[in-house]
């Protein structure tokens, strides 16, 4: 009961403070899942994009 009673005290009970948690939850969330979702894509690419195979060209 301490967790959530603290959680509520410090964030759910006013408007403006839930409001930044959540804006600041997913300005974070984007920018992990952007960061995450660019290395899968690079890792499945490895070798096929220009800036692995332009040197051949250069």
């Amino acid at each position: 009961m301490g967790l959530s009673s603290t959680l509520y005290n410090a964030v759910l009970k006013r408007t403006s403070t839930y409001t930044l948690a959540l804006v600041t939850a997913a300005f974070f969330f984007e920018r992990t899942f952007d960061l995450a979702t660019e290395k899968l894509f690079e890792n499945y690419n490895e070798g096929k994009l220009w800036k692995h195979i332009k040197d051949n060209y250069q």
